[in-house]
């Protein structure tokens, strides 16, 4: 399974921090408590700067909310963890949005200029290493789904 998501560890998180659907809901400005409800279910997902607010809300790493598929983020749960879009974070990074899906799904033959792997860290607020790290997670990623 590719990064995403972690509808259970969303729901054990609100319930820890004792707060109903409704009032996780009001304090990251979601509409009611059913979205709430669906992002526990799995029925649908929150966007990422969502996912950056319920993590506050909770008083959690964003990571924690985010299901990884081995002990390595990937390019996507790092971009999760953020916060940020594929557009924004191509822009950010000013690569093509096609450039960058192509990074995160594990199709590339060598990793970006040294400049680019700089400014992916700073987008993420990581270290080169574990951007480099991620990129080569997705790139595994891509392979073990390619075996199933």
């Amino acid at each position: 399974m590719v990064s995403g998501i972690d509808p259970s560890e969303l729901r054990a998180a609100r319930e820890k921090a004792g707060l109903t659907q409704h009032e996780l809901a009001r304090l990251v400005g979601a509409a009611g408590g059913e979205r709430i409800s669906r992002w526990e279910l799995g029925t649908s997902v929150p966007r990422p700067d969502f996912l950056v607010k319920l993590a506050r809300a909770l008083d959690i790493p964003t990571l924690r909310l985010v299901r990884l598929d081995g002990e390595i983020p990937d390019l996507r749960a790092l971009r999760l963890q953020a916060g940020l879009t594929v557009p924004d974070l191509a822009a950010a990074v000013n690569v093509a949005v096609p450039t960058y899906y192509a990074w995160e799904q594990g199709r590339w033959a060598r990793l970006p200029a040294s400049r680019t792997l700089e400014e992916l860290a700073r987008a993420f607020g990581e270290s080169v290493e574990v951007v480099a790290a991620a990129f080569k997670e997705a790139q595994r990623q891509r392979r073990r789904l390619g075996e199933i």
